[in-house]
């Protein structure tokens, strides 16, 4: 049976008051059928696991794919492990978009992350203009090919999926219930060409433009929709929690 997930990307927000006022009404949550994830800046990473409580689970949302070395200012895998990191995002749009992460860089991420024992919450998504073009499943797809299907079985279970249409990011605009259905079912079809049907229906797949408390009960009544990456509504406990009882 597929896990039930909602995660929150804080992205480059809030301060150290507001993170930890975030996380103490939220540890608390008293839903056992959804997982809840929360990804903070770097410099709240300690403070949040520390007071965490025993279901809300964290994650990072970078790293560099090297155990150490001479890379000012970046941190790595087992840093993040180290201190109780479990889930990390790899290929958000914003990484390939303002930082030039391409699909190599996120091979090598998603490699290092599962040799890590961190599971990755691999982005995939099209720009408007793909959409527009037609284009979507082709675009989508081959980002799987390149970063994500040369794993084996038992690493691509270990995996979680995060389909984002980029023009849905921080715009406000959502990807109709139709069309966020068609490209997880889409996303599964071509899982299982490759792995299999058993393998294909336990891999959770998030969706993740301007998913709100407004919309999620309706994303989530889609077969294909696991639960959703959240960005703005993450920083709010009220909003957060309501996506996550929309199951």
């Amino acid at each position: 049976m597929r896990k039930k997930i909602v995660a929150g990307n804080w992205k480059m927000n809030l301060l150290t008051d507001d993170a930890n006022q975030l996380i103490s009404l939220l540890k608390d949550n008293k839903n056992e059928d959804v997982e809840l994830i929360v990804f903070p800046s770097y410099i709240f990473l300690p403070s949040v696991i520390k007071s965490k409580g025993d279901k809300l689970m964290v994650g990072a949302q970078n790293f560099y794919p090297k155990d150490k070395g001479a890379f000012t200012g970046e941190i790595s895998v087992s840093q993040l492990s180290d201190i109780g990191v479990t889930h990390v995002l790899i290929g958000h749009s914003e990484r390939r978009a303002y930082f030039g992460e391409d699909e190599s860089f996120l091979k090598q991420k998603v490699d290092v992350a599962l040799d890590n024992t961190l599971t990755p919450v691999f982005c995939c998504g099209e720009p408007l203009e793909i959409r527009d073009r037609g284009e979507e499943f082709s675009y989508v797809k081959q980002q799987l090919i390149d970063s994500l299907f040369h794993l084996s079985i038992q690493n691509i279970e270990k995996c979680i999926i995060a389909y984002e249409p980029v023009w849905a990011i921080g715009t406000g605009k959502t990807a109709t219930i139709e069309q966020a259905e068609e490209m997880h079912k889409e996303i599964r079809n071509w899982l299982t060409e490759v792995y299999g049907n058993e393998t294909a229906q336990s891999i959770s797949i998030l969706y993740g433009g301007s998913c709100n408390a407004a919309n999620a009960k309706e994303l989530f009544a889609c077969e294909n929709v696991d639960g959703g990456l959240i960005g703005g509504a993450a920083l709010d406990s009220d909003a957060f929690l309501t996506i996550s009882n929309s199951f």
